[in-house]
Protein backbone atom coordinates (compact mmCIF):
# COMPACT_ATOMS: atom_id res chain seq x y z
CA UNK A 1 0.00 0.00 0.00
CA UNK A 2 0.97 3.70 -0.78
CA UNK A 3 0.64 6.44 1.22
CA UNK A 4 1.27 10.18 1.29
CA UNK A 5 2.86 10.98 4.56
CA UNK A 6 2.50 14.66 6.07
CA UNK A 7 5.90 15.65 4.30
CA UNK A 8 5.02 14.82 1.19
CA UNK A 9 7.09 11.83 0.47
CA UNK A 10 5.64 9.12 -0.63
CA UNK A 11 6.08 6.12 2.02
CA UNK A 12 5.75 1.81 0.81
CA UNK A 13 4.04 0.11 4.16
CA UNK A 14 4.78 -3.19 4.13
CA UNK A 15 2.49 -5.97 5.07
CA UNK A 16 4.31 -9.16 5.67
CA UNK A 17 6.42 -11.23 2.86
CA UNK A 18 4.47 -9.61 -0.18
CA UNK A 19 5.64 -5.93 0.94
CA UNK A 20 2.61 -4.33 -0.01
CA UNK A 21 1.89 -6.38 -3.25
CA UNK A 22 -2.10 -6.85 -3.43
CA UNK A 23 -3.01 -10.76 -4.79
CA UNK A 24 0.68 -11.84 -4.44
CA UNK A 25 0.49 -15.21 -3.02
CA UNK A 26 2.65 -15.97 0.40
CA UNK A 27 4.05 -18.34 0.99
CA UNK A 28 3.71 -20.07 4.50
CA UNK A 29 4.98 -22.95 6.72
CA UNK A 30 3.46 -26.21 6.84
CA UNK A 31 3.24 -26.21 10.45
CA UNK A 32 4.26 -22.91 13.07
CA UNK A 33 4.33 -22.10 16.76
CA UNK A 34 4.83 -18.41 17.83
CA UNK A 35 4.46 -18.28 21.45
CA UNK A 36 5.28 -15.36 24.22
CA UNK A 37 7.62 -16.61 26.73
CA UNK A 38 6.19 -16.94 29.78
CA UNK A 39 8.51 -15.25 32.47
CA UNK A 40 8.44 -17.10 36.26
CA UNK A 41 11.07 -15.32 38.04
CA UNK A 42 13.76 -18.47 37.69
CA UNK A 43 13.86 -17.96 33.42
CA UNK A 44 17.70 -17.67 32.85
CA UNK A 45 18.28 -15.91 29.29
CA UNK A 46 19.39 -17.72 26.54
CA UNK A 47 18.80 -16.90 23.17
CA UNK A 48 18.46 -18.64 19.34
CA UNK A 49 18.07 -15.38 17.24
CA UNK A 50 17.73 -17.60 14.35
CA UNK A 51 18.55 -21.12 12.63
CA UNK A 52 17.15 -22.29 9.62
CA UNK A 53 18.27 -26.35 8.85
CA UNK A 54 16.47 -29.03 6.77
CA UNK A 55 12.61 -27.34 6.35
CA UNK A 56 13.21 -26.51 10.27
CA UNK A 57 13.08 -22.49 11.21
CA UNK A 58 13.49 -21.70 14.93
CA UNK A 59 14.07 -18.69 16.99
CA UNK A 60 13.94 -18.78 20.98
CA UNK A 61 13.87 -16.17 23.75
CA UNK A 62 13.95 -13.63 21.00
CA UNK A 63 12.45 -9.62 20.70
CA UNK A 64 10.00 -8.81 17.66
CA UNK A 65 13.14 -6.75 16.83
CA UNK A 66 15.29 -9.68 16.69
CA UNK A 67 12.57 -11.69 14.87
CA UNK A 68 12.23 -8.94 12.18
CA UNK A 69 15.86 -9.20 11.91
CA UNK A 70 15.89 -12.80 11.23
CA UNK A 71 13.57 -12.19 8.88
CA UNK A 72 14.34 -9.39 6.63
CA UNK A 73 18.59 -10.41 6.78
CA UNK A 74 19.09 -6.90 9.12
CA UNK A 75 22.48 -6.84 11.14
CA UNK A 76 21.67 -5.05 14.13
CA UNK A 77 18.75 -3.27 15.99
CA UNK A 78 19.55 0.57 15.47
CA UNK A 79 18.55 -0.50 12.03
CA UNK A 80 14.65 -1.20 13.18
CA UNK A 81 12.58 1.38 14.58
CA UNK A 82 9.27 1.31 16.60
CA UNK A 83 7.84 0.95 19.93
CA UNK A 84 9.64 0.45 23.14
CA UNK A 85 8.40 -2.67 24.03
CA UNK A 86 9.54 -4.75 20.72
CA UNK A 87 13.10 -4.27 21.80
CA UNK A 88 12.47 -5.26 25.47
CA UNK A 89 14.61 -8.27 26.58
CA UNK A 90 11.16 -8.98 28.94
CA UNK A 91 8.92 -9.52 26.07
CA UNK A 92 10.37 -12.32 24.54
CA UNK A 93 8.95 -15.34 22.16
CA UNK A 94 9.51 -18.51 20.75
CA UNK A 95 9.09 -19.79 17.27
CA UNK A 96 8.96 -23.40 15.94
CA UNK A 97 8.25 -23.90 12.23
CA UNK A 98 8.40 -26.78 9.47
CA UNK A 99 8.20 -26.76 5.97
CA UNK A 100 9.68 -29.03 3.29
CA UNK A 101 13.75 -30.28 4.10
CA UNK A 102 14.67 -28.97 0.25
CA UNK A 103 13.11 -25.35 0.85
CA UNK A 104 15.96 -22.58 0.03
CA UNK A 105 16.63 -20.79 3.03
CA UNK A 106 15.15 -17.05 1.12
CA UNK A 107 12.09 -18.78 0.96
CA UNK A 108 12.04 -20.02 4.56
CA UNK A 109 12.68 -16.03 5.38
CA UNK A 110 9.48 -14.94 3.18
CA UNK A 111 7.32 -17.87 5.07
CA UNK A 112 8.60 -16.50 8.40
CA UNK A 113 7.40 -12.62 7.23
CA UNK A 114 3.96 -13.83 7.09
CA UNK A 115 3.79 -16.01 9.96
CA UNK A 116 5.00 -12.64 11.90
CA UNK A 117 2.71 -10.98 10.00
CA UNK A 118 -0.25 -12.81 10.45
CA UNK A 119 0.50 -13.08 14.18
CA UNK A 120 1.33 -9.51 15.27
CA UNK A 121 -0.80 -7.81 12.71
CA UNK A 122 2.30 -5.75 11.47
CA UNK A 123 2.19 -2.70 9.50
CA UNK A 124 5.90 -1.80 8.35
CA UNK A 125 7.88 0.66 6.58
CA UNK A 126 11.02 1.47 4.93
CA UNK A 127 12.97 4.67 5.55
CA UNK A 128 16.56 6.26 5.50
CA UNK A 129 18.22 7.62 8.44
CA UNK A 130 21.73 9.54 8.64
CA UNK A 131 23.38 7.63 11.01
CA UNK A 132 27.23 5.70 11.38
CA UNK A 133 28.02 2.72 10.36
CA UNK A 134 30.85 0.26 9.22
CA UNK A 135 30.50 -0.72 5.64
CA UNK A 136 31.89 -4.36 5.26
CA UNK A 137 33.58 -4.96 1.59
CA UNK A 138 35.59 -6.68 -0.71
CA UNK A 139 37.11 -4.80 -3.39
CA UNK A 140 37.54 -6.39 -6.20
CA UNK A 141 35.56 -9.21 -4.88
CA UNK A 142 39.33 -10.94 -3.29
CA UNK A 143 39.32 -12.01 -0.03
CA UNK A 144 41.60 -14.97 2.29
CA UNK A 145 38.50 -17.23 3.56
CA UNK A 146 38.37 -20.70 3.33
CA UNK A 147 35.14 -22.10 1.88
CA UNK A 148 33.28 -23.75 4.62
CA UNK A 149 32.98 -27.70 4.68
CA UNK A 150 30.45 -29.84 3.29
CA UNK A 151 28.13 -30.10 5.74
CA UNK A 152 29.26 -28.05 8.50
CA UNK A 153 31.44 -29.60 11.21
CA UNK A 154 29.72 -29.67 14.37
CA UNK A 155 31.17 -27.48 17.11
CA UNK A 156 34.52 -25.23 17.52
CA UNK A 157 32.73 -22.14 16.80
CA UNK A 158 33.89 -18.98 19.28
CA UNK A 159 31.62 -15.44 19.24
CA UNK A 160 33.04 -13.97 22.22
CA UNK A 161 34.28 -10.16 21.97
CA UNK A 162 37.94 -9.98 20.48
CA UNK A 163 37.16 -13.15 18.54
CA UNK A 164 34.63 -14.76 15.87
CA UNK A 165 35.85 -18.19 14.95
CA UNK A 166 33.16 -20.25 13.14
CA UNK A 167 33.77 -22.81 10.59
CA UNK A 168 30.35 -22.50 8.40
CA UNK A 169 29.60 -18.63 8.41
CA UNK A 170 27.94 -16.07 5.32
CA UNK A 171 29.01 -12.40 5.35
CA UNK A 172 25.85 -11.32 6.48
CA UNK A 173 26.37 -13.63 9.67
CA UNK A 174 29.88 -11.82 10.15
CA UNK A 175 28.26 -8.77 9.65
CA UNK A 176 25.90 -9.24 12.29
CA UNK A 177 28.60 -10.19 15.14
CA UNK A 178 30.82 -7.63 14.09
CA UNK A 179 28.02 -4.96 15.04
CA UNK A 180 27.09 -6.95 18.20
CA UNK A 181 30.89 -6.23 19.29
CA UNK A 182 31.36 -3.67 17.90
CA UNK A 183 27.88 -1.94 19.21
CA UNK A 184 27.52 0.12 15.70
CA UNK A 185 25.64 -1.35 12.25
CA UNK A 186 27.15 -3.13 10.01
CA UNK A 187 25.93 -2.91 6.22
CA UNK A 188 27.20 -6.55 4.32
CA UNK A 189 28.38 -4.92 0.84
CA UNK A 190 30.99 -7.47 0.08
CA UNK A 191 28.71 -9.27 -2.60
CA UNK A 192 29.98 -12.62 -1.85
CA UNK A 193 27.85 -15.75 -1.11
CA UNK A 194 27.91 -18.50 0.50
CA UNK A 195 29.87 -20.04 3.74
CA UNK A 196 33.28 -19.32 5.27
CA UNK A 197 35.61 -20.76 7.96
CA UNK A 198 36.84 -17.75 9.29
CA UNK A 199 39.17 -16.90 12.41
CA UNK A 200 39.34 -13.05 13.53
CA UNK A 201 41.25 -12.27 16.28
CA UNK A 202 41.38 -8.68 17.33
CA UNK A 203 42.31 -6.02 20.30
CA UNK A 204 39.09 -5.79 22.50
CA UNK A 205 39.20 -2.13 23.25
CA UNK A 206 40.50 -1.57 27.69
CA UNK A 207 38.09 0.74 29.28
CA UNK A 208 39.32 -0.26 32.62
CA UNK A 209 43.20 1.06 32.00
CA UNK A 210 45.03 3.26 30.13
CA UNK A 211 47.31 0.61 29.06
CA UNK A 212 47.43 -0.37 25.41
CA UNK A 213 46.23 -3.87 24.70
CA UNK A 214 47.53 -6.12 22.77
CA UNK A 215 46.33 -7.64 18.85
CA UNK A 216 45.28 -5.43 16.16
CA UNK A 217 42.47 -3.23 15.79
CA UNK A 218 39.37 -4.73 14.39
CA UNK A 219 39.98 -2.72 11.19
CA UNK A 220 43.22 -4.06 10.27
CA UNK A 221 42.69 -7.69 11.75
CA UNK A 222 39.28 -7.82 9.17
CA UNK A 223 41.65 -7.28 6.42
CA UNK A 224 44.80 -8.66 7.14
CA UNK A 225 42.82 -11.79 8.33
CA UNK A 226 40.05 -12.40 5.81
CA UNK A 227 41.22 -9.97 3.23
CA UNK A 228 37.95 -7.88 3.38
CA UNK A 229 37.90 -4.38 4.21
CA UNK A 230 35.97 -2.73 6.88
CA UNK A 231 35.04 0.59 7.27
CA UNK A 232 33.51 3.60 8.89
CA UNK A 233 31.21 5.64 6.80
CA UNK A 234 28.53 8.05 7.66
CA UNK A 235 25.18 8.37 5.51
CA UNK A 236 21.47 7.36 4.81
CA UNK A 237 20.71 4.08 5.72
CA UNK A 238 17.23 2.09 5.13
CA UNK A 239 16.14 1.40 8.40
CA UNK A 240 12.56 -1.14 9.16
CA UNK A 241 10.17 0.82 10.61
CA UNK A 242 7.34 -0.79 12.60
CA UNK A 243 4.24 1.66 12.61
CA UNK A 244 2.02 -1.24 14.41
CA UNK A 245 2.39 -4.53 16.19
CA UNK A 246 0.13 -5.95 18.31
CA UNK A 247 2.44 -6.91 21.80
CA UNK A 248 0.53 -10.03 22.14
CA UNK A 249 0.33 -12.15 19.20
CA UNK A 250 -2.88 -14.34 17.60
CA UNK A 251 -2.76 -17.41 19.45
CA UNK A 252 -1.26 -20.33 17.40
Amino acid sequence: MIQVSPHGLWVLLLAGAAWGQAGAARPEFDVASLKPVVLDGADTYSANLGTYRNGVLQQTNTTLSECLRFAYDITSDDLVSGPEWIKNKMVRFDTLAKTAPTTPRDQALLMLRSLLDDRFKLVLRREPKTMSYWALTAPGGVHKMAPAQEPAAEGGNRHIPGAIHNKHISMLFLATLIARFTRMPVLDQTGITGFFDVQLDWARENTQSAEPVDGLPITEAVQKQLGLKLERRRGPVEVLVVEHAQKTPVAN
